[in-house]
Order: structure tokens, then sequence, then C-alpha cells
């Protein structure tokens, strides 16, 4: 009979809380960097948020030549003119900024455009955004995240009691603001299918937090008299099999998409990976340690000693 296969082995006893300082020095260093790229560097923003048009096209003779389409195109007045590569040599993606004189002037550019490319591509999508609706969509996708944070906090809140609550909302701060980090540092495209994947995070995140979370709060009432920092590392591993399996699946379909799934979708499956990647860390390395100085609830008694001392109380 074959034996089901585990990742992890099924009774592990890592001491995860023994390198909770370090991680937390360096999650608040790489959150002060994020802050700062995102203040100085600014997020490189697609055609949804800056508004202009957006062509993609398909070369009809074989690999595009970049050089006489930015030379052509360039000669047209029309601004900041961006081409580039989009995924196989044959396609490219143009982007022209905002024109001034509202939206009847964007469609313009593309009959200019059409006109100067002619036959010789095929013209594969073409996205027209005004500023007005570029403002409201910025708008929009803050205000969606925002709410979806302050949603969590309310049903950690009433599920559990305020300090998850807290644990939960800080670990999700910290994923989103890493994931912001990592789009202005690589200075990736950041449009509306990222705000579907940052909310996506929140709820990976989440998941992953409660199911740490639940394990503390049952291990609470069982082991009345246990350490905290033994507690926590004993519901950090019973939970441990089951958030790196779904980690793994999950990283498994992920990469497929980001390696076959063409270029459209590249930009949304790769913040989708570094979301798991950092929502799995942030559950057992920021959510669970945070307890510790909150002051949980023991059976509903508050918890009493110093969470430091906790820490000597282990070998």
């Amino acid at each position: 009979m074959l034996k089901p296969i585990r990742f992890v082995p099924s009774e592990t006893k890592i001491e995860f809380l023994r390198y909770h300082r370090t991680a937390m020095a360096v999650s608040i260093g790489f959150l002060l960097l994020s802050m700062a790229l995102v203040a100085i560097v600014g997020l490189n923003y697609g055609i949804d948020f800056r508004g202009g048009t957006l062509i993609e096209i398909k070369t009809k003779t074989g690999p595009a030549d970049i050089g006489a389409l930015r030379r052509q195109l360039g000669s047209l007045g029309l601004g900041d003119v961006q081409i580039q590569e989009f995924g196989a040599p044959d396609e490219v993606l143009i982007r022209v900024e905002q024109q001034t004189g509202g939206d009847a002037n964007q469609q313009d550019v593309i009959s200019i455009v059409k006109d100067t490319l002619g036959d010789s591509v095929e013209y594969r999508r073409v996205e027209v955004v005004g500023p007005t609706v570029s403002g409201e969509l910025i708008q929009s996708g803050a205000i969606s995240i925002f709410v979806a944070i302050l949603v969590v906090l309310v049903y950690i809140w009433f599920r559990f009691e305020w300090q998850f609550g807290i644990g939960a909302v800080v670990a999700l701060i910290h994923d989103v603001t890493l994931t912001l980090g990592v789009f202005s540092a690589l200075q990736l495209e950041f449009n509306l299918s990222i705000v579907a994947a940052f909310l996506t995070i929140v709820g990976y995140s989440l998941n992953d937090t409660v199911v740490v979370y639940d394990r503390v709060r049952e291990m609470l009432r069982k082991y009345k008299k246990m350490p905290m920092v033994e507690l926590l590392n004993l519901s950090i591993n019973k939970t441990l099999s089951r958030t790196v399996l779904t980690s793994c699946t999950t990283l498994l379909a992920l990469f497929a998409l980001y390696f076959f799934g063409g270029e459209v979708i590249r930009g949304f499956t790769f913040a989708m990976i570094w979301g798991v990647l950092v929502g799995t860390y942030s559950s057992v390395f920021i959510a669970a340690p945070l307890l510790l100085y909150f002051g949980v609830k023991r059976d509903w008694s508050k918890i009493s000693g110093d969470p430091k001392h906790e820490f000597k109380a282990t070998p």
C-alpha cells in the first residue's frame, strides 16, 4: 500500500520563535526600504492609472524592428511614446502618453498610429484611458485595499480577540508594503490587474494567518501552564505541514502561469508568487510572535507576566 507523500514530517519541533527578533528586524528594514522606494522612485503606473493610449501589435513579416518603430512613431509629435517587445519577437506594445484636449484627441492617436504603420501589422489590442477615469481608478484601487484590510480587522476581532485582529492586520500591511516595494524597485507595470492581485494576496495571507491563530487559540485552552513561546512554537509546528503543502501547490500553479501564461498576466502572476511567499513568512514570523506582546488571554484570563520573561523560561 502506497504511503501518502509528506513535504514536512508529521511531528516537527522547530523553534520558530527563537528567530523572531531577527525576522522582525529584517522585516522592519525592508518595510522602511519599501516605503522609501515608493516615495522616491515611485510606481510604474500602467495605462489604467496614467491615462493615455495602449496599442498591442503583431508584425506580419517576422521579428519587429523596434528601432524603426521608434523612429516612425517618435516623429509624429505625440509626446512620450514607449515601444517594447511584448512576449514573442514579433509582438510589440506601444504606449502613447495622455494627450491634451480630451477624449477626442486620445482617439485621434489610434488613427494616426494606424495610418503610419498601415497594414504591415496586426492590431491585437487597443485601450484608451482618459485622465478622469485614470484618477478615479487610482482612488478606487486604494480604497478597495484599505477596505479589505479594515474588514479583515473586524472579522478577526469578532472571531478571536482584538490582539489577534491587530496581529493579522500588521501582517497584511507588511505583505502589501513589501509587494509595493518590489514593484517600485523592479519598476514592474502597476495596473488594475495588480490591484486584483493585492486583494488576492490579502485573502491568501489572511487564510494562512487564521489557520495558525486558530491552532494558537486551541492550544491556549488546552495547555494552561505552557509558556507562551513553547505554545506558539507548538501551534506553528502543528500547522506547518498544511502551510507548506498549500504554499507549494499554489506556487506550482502560479509558476506555470508565469512561464507559460503569456505577457498579459505575467505581472499579476509575479505579484501572486511574491504574495504567497511573503504571506507564508509573515504568518509564521510576524503574526504569531506579535501575540507575545499584545497580552492574549488564556481561557479568558489575561496572561500575567512579562512576555520577555517567557523567553527566558525556554532553554
